[in-house]
């Protein structure tokens, strides 16, 4: 009787599996599949000519380090904008709300023309940042600034929920037992929003590794500098070099999934040592 009871807890485990199952392998199994499958067509000498030339290591040495760089800075700041979003009151904030989703809504295309208009010598903010000797559009660092702003969204609302969920007693029943304010944020609030900033960190970054459409214009797309591996995927596949597209889109699947496998680990552990 007990055993059965139990059984029922979940009504139609079987059933929900499976169609999960079907769907993630119809999804997600099967064209990653085929896109090694593909890419396996090559010898090996063919692939490593593809994977490993100096074009392409440039590329990735720019992915990873712009994506790195562009999920840090929104690890900082979405962190703070979250804080302010939660703790404060103020006129407009409805709308500073509503500006945190607009990356989501917006068009990468679009997103990126704007970019490159607002950071070019011309823009209305590159004309400033030019007579400082600091120039953004096609340039590593106008990639920065595409990843970040469409990586943005993703740690606000992941740290968000957490940070409404802290009672706003704690911090002051912390200061009040002699607490200063980064005693506060260091010991009681950053330990409890840490998971949920690396949850948001992890997915600005594997957004802005695979970023396309916000980059190809402010990037300027210059071979060993501004080029990055989602450009020379879609040229391979214009070029019909399908097999080469696949091999480069293999290994970027395969770095991604390692450096994903790592932070989640990090993040497990982080979790564990709360449970202590």
């Amino acid at each position: 009787m007990h055993s059965s009871a139990r059984r029922r807890v979940l009504p139609g485990f079987g059933l929900t599996l499976g169609l999960s199952w079907f769907y993630l392998g119809l999804i997600v199994l099967i064209p990653l599949s085929g896109l090694f499958l593909k890419a396996f067509t090559l010898s090996w000498a063919q692939f490593w000519e593809t994977v490993a030339s100096p074009r392409v290591l440039a590329a990735y040495q720019l992915s990873f380090g712009a994506a790195f760089l562009a999920a840090l800075l929104n690890a900082v700041f979405g962190l703070l904008v979250a804080w302010v979003l939660v703790r404060y009151r103020f006129p407009g904030k409805a709308l500073v709300d509503a500006l945190v989703d607009l990356p989501f809504a917006l068009p990468t295309a679009v997103a990126g023309l704007t970019l490159t208009t607002l950071y070019s010598r011309n823009g209305w903010y590159g004309q400033y940042l030019e007579a400082l000797g600091f120039q953004v559009a096609f340039t590593p660092l106008g990639i920065v600034v595409a990843l970040t702003f469409i990586g943005l969204p993703f740690v606000v609302r992941t740290v968000q929920p957490v940070l409404e969920d802290i009672d706003a007693d704690v911090e002051e029943a912390a200061a009040t037992l002699g607490a200063t304010p980064w005693q506060v944020f260091t010991r009681v609030l950053f330990p409890s929003v840490l998971p949920a900033l690396l949850s948001g960190f992890t997915l600005a970054f594997a957004r802005a590794i695979g970023e396309y459409g916000s980059v190809v214009f402010i990037s300027g797309n210059l071979p060993m500098k501004t080029e990055i591996v989602p450009l020379l995927i879609v040229t391979k596949l214009e070029q019909y070099d399908y097999r080469g597209a696949t091999a480069l889109a293999a290994v970027m699947l395969l770095f991604s999934f390692i450096l994903l496998l790592i932070i989640n680990v990090l993040q497990a552990r982080v979790r564990r040592v709360r449970e202590r």
